[in-house]
């Protein structure tokens, strides 16, 4: 026989009293038989209840196990063209009416298919990753890539949409890319990373266009009987993000290609496609930050913290006016890009556009990906711990926005790439550049609240100049130093530029002068700032390398 003991947790603090009621839980020990003693059943049942009763009385907190619920109300997207004001501003702005009107129609009509359809199609891509299957059940070596059925409809839907060949069939003459451009901004965040096979679609194609002697090959992947031609897939990558698209090792041995054009002119040749895959490659950092914001916003208008809406706490809505000033400066950037390729591919550039699209791709490319990765972490900060939640589905935007600063480039090459653009045209990129923002700055002057923006902004543009003098007496390595710092101060710059511009514009909107405003005190020339702190001399550049080498092997006997 066994003597039955109840365990009760927290019990609530007490002193013993000879009238305390937890005195009686004495009666749960003493008054068992001793070992080797009978109970009747009548025994038994009489202390149970009692024992029942004695802590029904006591009402203990914990005294059983109970699982609770809590509800809160998921942040959902609703059309995001609908909803983006700044978006449809600045096409109202930009676009010929009878454009506009279209183009609108067509982005509310598929904003629509993306809230209804696409979203959770690259949700199922996320939480169905590609495999790799080498061998079929006979042992026959296959090198298959096994995708879900949401990528396959990915891939229907971008043919149904015309996402690339929108760009090429320009049914909207310059403003093709602009509305290409709009379409993927709105679709990038929901595609399930289908983006990246439509970058590289759309960069053969930009390759392929027009091209003549160019030296490249295509290659079939399959032959007609739908075997690899020649290619073995040797792994599928384990990635930090991006992991719903198939990145493979191939290892090409025989394979059958036709070269399409003469040797030697390979790496200049393939400069088109690079600059439409750095486009790319803005569009999803400039959309990645939009859909972060649109989803902190709506959860910040329904959950509840200290007693009120996250979005009545003034702090909380001071962090997401920087994040949107962010997001709002680097859509302008993505649509200068995209308006300058149109006017590239309609034969209707001038030379000072064209060194324009030479000189901001890459200055667009590496700032714009530096910027997703802070706007997009911040962002998952709004949701406290749900942001770190993997079922939630909003860490992964983190995991694939850190691919924006290391793919087409990352931010020290992309920097050496624009130091390149000067080098090459002699200056007259640069010269275009301050003539571009000069030229945005223009309407901005002559209005009253804009005015100590647009100084601090030429003030900017002067310090830089100044720069390029002194720098330029110095040789290639003290500009190499500064290329990434360089890089930089275009990008904040010109942005500032573009926000000023669009604040300008009649039908602005009292937000538009904000984000322009707070765009325009931070530091807009870093380059500036860095050298009059000696991070460019050559006390700097030896300190730089024992500073990261400090008590390791590589530096001993140096110090």
């Amino acid at each position: 026989m066994f003597c039955r003991v109840r365990l009760v947790s927290h019990l609530p603090r007490w002193s013993p009293g000879t009238n305390h009621k937890l005195w009686k839980l004495r009666c749960l020990l003493p008054q068992c038989p001793k070992l080797g003693a009978k109970m009747s059943a009548g025994q038994s049942q009489k202390a149970e209840t009692r024992d029942k009763g004695t802590l029904q009385e006591l009402k203990v907190p914990f005294a059983r196990t109970e699982t609770g619920t809590f509800f809160q109300e998921q942040p959902r997207i609703g059309n995001q063209y609908l909803e983006d004001a700044f978006l449809q501003r600045y096409l109202k702005t930009h676009l010929p009416s009878q454009v506009l009107e279209k183009v609108s129609l067509d982005l509310e009509r598929f904003g629509a298919r993306v809230t209804a359809e696409i979203d959770s199609l690259g949700r199922e891509c996320e939480l169905n990753p590609p495999a790799l299957l080498h061998y079929d059940a006979w042992g026959r070596r296959v090198d298959h890539i096994v995708t879900c059925p949401a990528w396959k409809r990915m891939k229907e839907i971008a043919a149904e949409e015309g996402l690339i060949a929108e760009a090429y069939e320009r049914k909207y003459s310059i403003w093709s890319r602009v509305q290409q451009v709009s379409k993927l901004y709105l679709y990038a965040p929901s595609a399930g990373l289908f983006t990246c096979p439509l970058a590289m679609t759309d960069g053969a194609a930009k390759v392929i266009e027009g091209s003549k002697g160019l030296s490249l090959f295509f290659l079939e992947v399959r032959d007609k009987e739908g075997k690899l031609n020649g290619i073995e897939v040797q792994r599928l990558k384990q990635k930090l993000g991006t992991r719903q698209v198939p990145t493979a090792e191939l290892l090409l041995d025989g394979s059958k290609a036709h070269r399409i054009s003469a040797e030697g002119r390979g790496v200049a040749s393939i400069a088109n496609m690079l600059t439409i895959t750095r486009i790319h490659n803005v569009i999803s950092a400039v959309a990645g930050m939009r859909r972060v914001i649109n989803l902190a916003r709506e959860y910040a208008s329904k959950r509840v913290v200290f007693g009120k809406l996250i979005k009545d706490h003034p702090l909380h809505m001071q962090t997401m006016a920087r994040l949107e000033v962010e997001t709002r400066g680097a859509f302008l950037m993505l649509m200068e890009i995209a308006r300058l390729l149109g006017l590239e591919e309609t034969k209707m550039a001038s030379e000072q556009d064209l060194h324009l699209l030479r000189l901001l791709t890459p200055v667009a490319k590496l700032y714009t990906g530096k910027q997703a990765i802070a706007v997009i972490s911040e962002g998952l900060e709004c949701f406290g711990g749900q942001g770190y939640m993997e079922d939630t589905g909003l860490p992964v935007a983190l995991r694939d926005a850190q691919v924006l600063t290391i793919w087409e480039g990352t931010t020290n090459i992309l920097s050496l790439d624009v130091l390149r653009s000067l080098a090459k045209s002699q200056g007259q990129v640069l010269a275009a550049f301050c003539s571009g923002v000069q030229g945005k700055l223009e309407l901005a002057s002559s209005i009253s609240e804009l005015e100590s923006s647009v100084q601090l902004l030429q003030d900017a543009l002067h310090r830089l100049g100044q720069f390029t003098q002194r720098v330029g007496s110095k040789g290639a390595v003290a500009m190499e130093l500064a290329a990434r710092d360089f890089a930089y101060t275009l990008a904040r710059i010109y942005t500032g530029a573009l926000l000023l511009e669009h604040a300008a514009q009649p039908d602005a909107s009292s937000t538009d002068t904000y984000a322009a405003q707070r765009w325009c005190k931070q530091d807009l020339c870093p380059i500036d700032s860095e050298e009059k702190a000696g991070c460019y001399d050559d006390k700097a550049v030896s300190m730089d390398t024992y500073l990261v080498y400090e008590g390791n092997p590589v530096l001993k006997g140096k110090l």
